[in-house]
């Protein structure tokens, strides 16, 4: 019996906080094809401001934007449906009666000084939506496909030594103490990383923009991360603008709270010691998953004389500078005073310099926006009935030609 069909649109699960009333509306006016929509200024310059533009920058765009805030005027329906993309938001929105407040639909563990983040973005909100519609699909099948639940998800506590969680991950995901050492650059450490956690049925995604736009970066200084628990399909999301030997410190921490068993968005970093609780729990089993303290001691005879240690360290266990000198002050083989010394300088340093989310082979990066996972799975789905070729599209983010190629670089060929 064929499967149901599984709708990954904007009005699929999870789903915006627009009211039905708001749906039937904007779907009797499609149908019905009215010439001209009446919005409210306040809706139009929520927008606006929301995808944090000035009006002037979309005036050549709409050259009656100012009629439209002005309400001298009011803009065709195509017009909307183009202003709403422009704008990054979901068209429904305009029907709202008021603006909406948009709530990040997981727990938001990011702290900057202890000061709440201002409103998300759209760039981080369908960011984080895209990747629960393919959690979500991916939970659907694997269930139907009697899979078992993963015992590792949720099987620690904050109770527990987060130390101890960190060796026991890094037993689970197979990779010895000294793994890093082997691996040549940063890149092949964090794709190396990213596979292992994939072996484990974790969904690893990397990525520096919204899906394949490239028009849409995402902000470092918004988010480095976030995780997605469930026990049958977990997934670790990867802020891909960031610095690679960063990028591995975020994979370890979000593995970490799949451990707990807990969503979250985060801003990761080890610079200072965080304010909640279960960050600084996910801070310790990460830093102990990365730089094992037995193997920094051992090592530290070696590099505690040379002029740069912590950029030593950093070489061996593929992680940042700033993670290395952390890891030596918390581990008591320098001081505070040393480490914030260092800390300062470095970032003096690296000021202005920001590491490049795009470039090289598009298919080759499919495999850090998708990961071979998800993707597996979902090309397969489609192949074999159970997910129509436009849903995998819509899921995976790839279209026509770039999916069969890209479907023929996981070895699953497609009619």
């Amino acid at each position: 019996m064929p499967r149901r069909a599984f709708v990954v649109s904007d009005s699929s699960w999870p789903r915006r906080p627009v009211g039905t009333e708001v749906e039937l509306a904007f779907s009797t006016l499609r149908r019905c094809r009215i010439s001209r929509v009446r919005v409210k200024t306040e809706l139009l310059d929520w927008a606006i401001e929301r995808a944090g533009l000035a009006a002037d920058a979309l005036s050549n765009r709409f050259p009656r934007l100012e009629e439209w805030l002005n309400e001298e005027s009011q803009p065709t329906f195509r017009q909307l449906e183009n202003f709403a993309r422009a704008t990054h938001a979901p068209i429904g929105y305009f029907f709202l009666p008021e603006p909406p407040t948009e709530n990040i639909p997981i727990p938001d563990l990011r702290t900057i000084r202890n000061l709440e983040i201002k409103q998300p973005s759209p760039d981080l909100l369908d960011t984080i939506y895209a990747m629960q519609r393919r959690q979500a699909w991916l939970r659907e099948d694997r269930m139907e496909c009697e899979a078992e639940p993963l015992d590792f998800v949720g099987s620690a506590s904050q109770a527990d030594n987060p130390e101890d969680i960190g060796r026991e991950m890094r037993r689970m995901v197979g990779l010895t103490d000294g793994w890093a050492a082997d691996v040549r650059t940063w890149q092949e450490a964090v794709g190396e990383l990213r596979r292992v956690i994939e072996d484990l049925n974790v969904m690893a995604v990397i990525n520096g923009v919204v899906g394949n736009n490239t028009h849409r970066k995402l902000s470092v200084g918004e988010f480095r991360g976030f995780a997605l628990s469930d026990d049958y399909a977990p997934l670790v999301f990867v802020n891909g603008a960031d610095a690679k030997s960063a990028q591995m410190f975020t994979l370890a921490h979000e593995l970490a709270h799949i451990w707990l068993g807990e969503s979250a968005l985060t801003n990761v970093g080890l610079t200072v010691r965080s304010s909640l609780d279960i960050e600084a729990w996910c801070d310790k089993a990460a830093a102990e998953f990365l730089v094992p303290a037995q193997s920094l001691k051992t090592i530290w005879r070696d590099v505690r004389r040379m002029q740069s240690p912590f950029e030593a360290i950093a070489r061996r266990f593929k992680v940042s500078p700033i993670v290395a000198g952390r890891r030596a002050m918390d581990l008591r083989l320098v001081g505070r005073e040393t480490f914030f010394e260092f800390y300062d300088t470095y970032i003096a340093r690296e000021h202005g310099r920001r590491a490049g989310a795009g470039g090289g082979d598009f298919y080759n990066n499919q495999n850090t926006r998708v990961g071979e996972l998800f993707a597996t799975h979902a090309i397969r789905a489609a192949k074999e009935g159970r997910l129509s070729f436009k849903e995998a599209y819509d899921l995976t983010d790839l279209r026509g030609g770039a999916f069969q190629q890209y479907a023929a670089r996981l070895g699953v060929s497609l009619p």
